[in-house]
C-alpha cells in the first residue's frame, strides 16, 4: 500500500489546497500502480512551523512563502 507524504509551512495552504493535494497525489499514485491502489493509497500532508525549517540559510516565515508564490 502506497504512502505518501506531503510537509507544507503551517498557515501557507487552506484546508482546500491540502485537501486538493490529498486528491492530485492519489491520482498520480493510481496513475502507476492501477485503480485497484486508490482505496489503499494514503496520502498525509504534514504541517511544519514557521522557525522549524529553512532554505538557503534563513527561516522564512508563511507569509513570506505566500510574497513569493504571488510573484
Amino acid at each position: 500500500m502506497p504512502l505518501v507524504d506531503i510537509e507544507v509551512i503551517e498557515g501557507v495552504f487552506d484546508e482546500d489546497h491540502k485537501a486538493q493535494m490529498i486528491h492530485k497525489v492519489t491520482d498520480a499514485m493510481v496513475e502507476v500502480e492501477g485503480e485497484n491502489m486508490r482505496g489503499v493509497t494514503w496520502v498525509r500532508v504534514k504541517e511544519v512551523r514557521s522557525g522549524q525549517w529553512g532554505i538557503g540559510g534563513t527561516t522564512p516565515s508563511a507569509a513570506d512563502i505566500k510574497a513569493m508564490a504571488a510573484g
